[in-house]
């Protein structure tokens, strides 16, 4: 197992394409072909997680956020990104970002948060728009089944809570074979030729594409693979930011904020509106999610809960003469993200059992919160 492999099953689960414009995923410093004697996933790269790494044995980091946002000036011992930078390759330790893409697929990081909040009937507060297409190819019907199973072991056809969606028909196709030709049936040069065929579609998000396409040729008997792609104005069901669902039972505001303190393990919460607001519907984003603020409120939420809201942003939260139209809760960008350790821990360990796999021990927050009397 090299560091290789684990990227490209990485980049399966959650595509490098659903990533932010500003966003820096993937590997971040280390050698692609290395082998793997063990990993170790965190939040953050920190040194005392590289401390961690080195004593485990481990010579892959794996993080939710990137080291590298910016390019740097210098790699040298010291402080900040250009020192953590400088110690991974030194030290001979890889490290791996699965940033903002792992916020966008469906059972990501706000998903995770949701559930540790004890949240039922998930579904994505801002599904992505533009992110669709619909697949059309045409396989003769000999192969229909084995090029829709390639194309749906890709990726294609997932719609919703489903998997393998597709539609087929069938219909007559034609050909005539060129003198350099290798035609599936017929001779080369030839007369014309006909084949019983099925028009088989399904879709496919653009950020799967490239794996859906070699898939598609990789199955398909024909020496040239006729197809077309077309964008659906339809937003995904597999990719999107945030998420909303219902809890089990009603609560008032004040117990809620007890539940985010409690389930997140954080002492303390920031907040605005009214304790007494019952609460049923809540919206997540793990991170800095203020921009889904209008999504929450056009989902209905009772509440929403993300992190990083600056003062002048939770006036945004107000409705009709100033009243609080929900619970607007920050709850710490580290505390709504912890979970993405759990994530990639489970999603590693499954898929490379050979190796030993580890979540970090040490807290990578620099900030910590401080409730008179409790010392």
């Amino acid at each position: 197992m090299t560091v290789r492999d684990v990227i490209a099953a990485l980049d399966d689960w959650a595509p490098p394409g659903l990533a932010q414009s500003y966003d820096n995923t993937g590997l971040q410093v280390g050698d692609p072909g290395a082998l793997v004697t063990g990993g170790l996933v965190a939040l953050d790269l920190t040194h005392a997680v590289l401390d961690e790494a080195n004593a485990r044995g481990a010579n892959l980091v794996v993080t939710h956020h990137p080291l590298l946002f910016k390019p740097l000036r210098r790699l040298a011992p010291g402080p900040g990104p250009s020192g953590l930078a400088y110690r991974l390759a030194a030290e001979g330790v890889a490290h791996v970002a699965v940033h903002t893409n792992l916020d966008a697929i469906r059972g990501g990081v706000s998903f995770a948060l949701a559930e540790q909040l004890g949240l039922e009937d998930l579904r994505s507060l801002q599904p992505l728009e533009g992110a669709l297409l619909k697949l059309v190819t045409f396989v003769p019907a000999s192969h229909e089944a084995a090029v829709r199973d390639a194309l749906g072991e890709a990726g294609a056809g997932r719609i919703g809570r489903y998997r393998d969606c597709a539609f087929g028909v069938r219909g007559t196709g034609t050909f005539r074979p060129g003198e350099d030709a290798r035609p599936f049936t017929g001779t080369a040069p030839g007369a014309l030729e006909t084949a019983d065929e099925v028009r088989l579609e399904t879709v496919v998000e653009r950020a799967r594409l490239a794996g859906v396409l070699r898939a598609l040729h990789a199955a398909h008997p024909y020496e040239e693979v006729a197809y077309d792609l077309v964008p659906v104005e339809q937003a995904s069901t597999q990719a999107g930011l945030g998420a909303v669902g219902e809890l089990a039972e009603t609560e008032t505001g004040e117990a809620f904020l007890r539940r985010v303190c409690a389930r997140l393990g954080e002492p303390a919460v920031r907040f605005a509106g009214d304790l007494g607001r019952p609460v049923r519907r809540v919206a997540v984003c793990g991170g800095s999610g203020s921009d889904l603020l209008a999504d929450a409120l056009r989902a209905g939420a009772d509440a929403y809960v993300t992190a990083d809201v600056t003062y002048h942003r939770f006036f945004e939260a107000e409705a009709a003469r100033g009243a609080p139209a929900l619970l607007y809760v920050d709850a710490i960008h580290y505390a709504t993200e912890r979970c993405a350790e759990d994530l990639l821990l489970r999603f590693l360990s499954a898929g490379f059992p050979e190796a030993a796999w580890a979540r970090t021990e040490t807290r990578t927050s620099p900030v910590a919160v401080f409730v008179p009397g409790e010392r």
